[in-house]
């Protein structure tokens, strides 16, 4: 499992004085970029494929609150991976400082080819790497259909709505 550890900063505080939503958002992004770095994902990399990583979606569930003068871990394990590295999907798991699970985040990802602006697959030797990535329990391949499985589609404004905003 791959972690990395985060002070918790006046600046990550919400009104209820406890860690706000984009902080979760931020540590847990911040977590992935640093092991997607480190595991041949660098800029350099990317730019030498032309590829850079979308989010989906991210899913959060929080369980118990994290206050300032704690620090907390962040983890990251592969829960999918489609067979041509597509798509993905890492869990991350945010623990305070007495190792309790303090919030869960789902968050599935593409990459896309940033000339052609549309999804791509991975490169063998950069697919090989995120296959390599600590897995959970519950990993399996994933599909097309698995990035759709929520069921949201987007809902334009027709030209008469938009004219009346």
């Amino acid at each position: 499992m791959y972690t990395k550890k985060f002070e918790i900063r006046w600046s990550d505080l919400d009104a209820n004085r406890h860690l706000a939503n984009s902080a979760y958002i931020n540590f847990m992004s911040h977590t992935r970029m640093g092991f997607l770095m480190e595991n041949g994902f660098g800029q350099k990399q990317l730019a030498h494929y032309n590829l850079g990583p979308i989010v989906f979606y991210e899913h959060i569930y929080y369980f118990k609150e994290i206050f300032a003068g704690e620090p907390v871990t962040v983890s990251l394990e592969l829960n999918g991976l489609s067979e041509d590295g597509m798509y993905f999907e890492f869990i991350h798991k945010i623990y305070d400082h007495k190792g309790r699970n303090c919030a869960t985040c789902e968050m599935m990802g593409s990459w896309i080819d940033l000339e052609e602006r549309k999804l791509t697959t991975l490169p063998e030797e950069l697919f090989k790497q995120l296959d390599s990535t600590p897995k959970t329990k519950e990993f399996r391949t994933l599909t097309k259909e698995d990035t759709r499985k929520y069921g949201k589609r987007p809902d334009n404004l027709s030209s008469e709505e938009l004219a009346k905003l």
